[in-house]
């Protein structure tokens, strides 16, 4: 039987396909960084939808796609038809279940010491992805073995994305006399109202934001509501009787205040959540990132209407996970808001009961926070996973 050594970093590749427009590429372009920052002798990435990544990236609004490019001690290479033939990696992975090229395949095959090859799933708390994980799977033709590995909030999963750094950067942001007031006046904001409601709205499409921000306008508290460029963006100009609202937009409506917010990069986006009281968000990235922030947060899941209750089924998991710690009647008004927020239905006449339990869950994100950073984050246990792989007998 033959062994392989390992001494140093490995080299490892990453396939993605953008299907949800930031969220996949959010996840792989956070793993590729921090990968080639603290566990990794070299990241080469491969996208195939250069325009979503050069949002999250302005670097590669200037790259030629064409050609690979190295940002952050990641080589960034666009994935086509075509794919250029390169030697594969010690670790592939494919991001979402994306099918790697054949003719990569036919490479991985035909290197003496068989590369780690990974099958890197969506983030669930279902609890079936604890007897799935780190299962493995033999390739139909090749002598290939492929492994499946899912991120997850328990220590049977692969744990979640955060870098070393994170929650220190986090804390310093906050602790920083005028900090957060300074970073809002950065982004136009000069002064909050006393007592303001500060949020972060990062949506999918919500035909139920009229009703909700009728609500903020005609509330007690005051709300500044944080927009950045989205999908949502359309049905806030609809609830304010605009035709369209632009980065820079500020409008002031009853007790409600609305912000339009350029697209930012990833660390951009992290700051917004720091700074803000409560923070909507979606899919994947968004949705780990706002549990890092350690504030209360709204999950708008991505709709998978072509399988029929599967979001439901990922939402219930979630908050059946979530609000095991919280009182009974913050967790009514939890699961009141959020189930609202995502049926699109009902969900001006559940703000009052969720608004109240504020105080209750901004307590308790940070309990969960420091639970959840508790466990080895998603890179180290990836590393880890796949040194063992590769160091097995073959």
């Amino acid at each position: 039987m033959k062994t392989t050594s390992i001494s140093s970093g490995l080299t490892w590749e990453i396939f993605c396909q953008v299907v949800d427009n930031f969220g996949d590429i959010g996840v792989c372009w956070r793993l590729a960084r921090d990968l080639a920052r603290n566990h990794a002798r070299g990241v080469r990435l491969w996208v195939d939808d250069w325009a979503s990544f050069a949002r999250l990236c302005p670097a590669a609004e200037g790259a030629d796609p064409a050609r690979s490019f190295v940002h952050q001690g990641v080589e960034v290479r666009r994935w086509t038809t075509a794919f250029a033939a390169v030697e594969p990696a010690d670790v592939v992975i494919e991001a979402f279940a994306c099918e790697i090229p054949e003719a990569h395949l036919q490479a991985m095959a035909a290197r003496a010491a068989k590369p780690a090859w990974i099958n890197l799933e969506y983030l669930s708390a279902e609890d079936w992805v604890r007897d799935y994980h780190a299962m493995a799977s033999p390739h139909p033709r090749l002598p290939l073995l492929k492994h499946f590995f899912f991120p997850g909030f328990d220590a049977r999963t692969g744990g979640l994305l955060r870098e070393p750094e994170l929650l220190s950067q986090r804390d310093a942001f906050r602790s920083e006399p005028g900090g957060r007031q300074q970073w809002l006046a950065g982004h136009g904001v000069k002064a909050l109202p006393a007592d303001a409601l500060l949020l972060s709205l990062f949506a999918y499409e919500q035909p139920e934001l009229p009703g909700l921000m009728q609500a903020w306008r005609d509330g007690e508290r005051p709300v500044v509501a944080l927009v950045p460029e989205g999908r949502v963006l359309a049905d806030v100009a609809r609830a304010l009787g605009r035709d369209r609202l632009v980065p820079g937009d500020q409008v002031q409506d009853g007790r409600l205040q609305v912000v339009v917010l350029p697209f930012t990069d990833q660390p951009g986006y992290d700051r917004l959540l720091w700074a803000c009281d409560l923070n909507f968000v979606r899919g994947e990235d968004s949705f780990v990132r706002a549990q890092w922030a350690g504030v209360p947060f709204v999950w708008q899941i991505y709709p998978q209407h072509e399988q029929d209750g599967a979001h439901r089924d990922k939402l219930e998991a979630f908050m059946a996970r979530y609000t095991a710690g919280l009182s009974p009647e913050a967790a009514l008004a939890l699961r009141g808001f959020w189930l609202a927020w995502n049926e699109e239905r009902g969900v001006a006449d559940a703000w009052p009961m969720f608004s109240a339990a504020l105080p209750a869950l901004r307590a308790h994100a940070g309990r969960w926070c420091d639970e959840l950073s508790a466990r080895a984050d998603l890179a180290t246990g990836l590393t880890k996973f796949c040194f063992d792989i590769l160091a097995a007998p073959r």
